[in-house]
């Protein structure tokens, strides 16, 4: 069975040879790199099963590492290695696109366990490249999404929420999932957050947003992205 090749972004030595050595030792081919420049060259340009990520970096931060290979349309697994106090940076992190964080200092064995779950979660089926629906289509490899040909404008947040919507179609989604699996953490239950961006995509991509037929509400639960069109 072929090995998971790992990219470990991290500037502390000690930390480096700790998690290589660990991370080795479960089976994983494991590169690592000590800057922000240097790692979004690798990130872009090489085959990773998952990128393990600090924050605070030489030459930059993993945030702009994470933007830049997001906006590349790399959609390779991103686990924030984070501080305990950079609340807003995690928060920021998981918005430009990132798949989890841990907060250091943090037990070997659940930074194995996240790992494994993404490299689960991310191989567990075929990646889906494009949708579409109507005369929408949504080419995910690469970020893009057309209405009758012409490109529409998505923020990432809304690309994210559609794709969810996507790889979920047919399933009614709670508010709840869509905070945790989008947004990346919990909101209070009266937030208006999901709802708004629903109602930014629906007036984005259909044809009457106050009667829409492909982001359906499911009453006192939340969405589903309607494929029987």
């Amino acid at each position: 069975m072929e090995r998971q090749r790992l990219l470990l972004v991290e500037d502390e030595p000690g930390l480096v040879m700790t998690l290589t050595d660990r991370l080795t030792a479960e089976g994983y081919d494991v590169e690592s790199i000590g800057d922000a420049p240097t790692a979004t060259e690798r990130a872009i340009r090489g085959h990773f099963g998952a990128i393990l990520l600090d924050i605070m970096l030489p030459g930059g931060n993993g945030l702009d590492v994470c933007r830049a290979v997001r906006q590349r349309g790399v959609q390779t697994p991103i686990l924030f290695l984070t501080a305990r106090g950079q609340v807003v940076d995690r928060v920021l992190g998981l918005e430009l696109g990132a798949d989890d964080y841990l907060v250091k200092p943090f037990e070997m064995a659940e930074l194995l366990a996240r790992v494994e779950a993404l490299l689960r979660r991310h191989g567990s089926q075929p990646m889906l490249e494009n949708f579409a629906f109507g005369d929408v289509t949504v080419d995910i490899r690469r970020s893009r999404v057309t209405k009758a040909g012409a490109t529409l404008d998505l923020t990432a947040r809304e690309f994210t929420l559609l794709s969810y919507l996507i790889e979920h179609r047919g399933a009614a989604l709670s508010r709840e999932e869509l905070l945790n699996k989008v947004w990346g953490y919990d909101a209070m239950p009266l937030t208006r957050t999901v709802d708004v961006h629903i109602a930014w995509l629906r007036h984005k991509l259909e044809d009457n947003p106050k009667h829409p037929r492909y982001i359906l509400t499911v009453h006192g639960l939340g969405y589903r992205f309607n494929v029987d069109e």
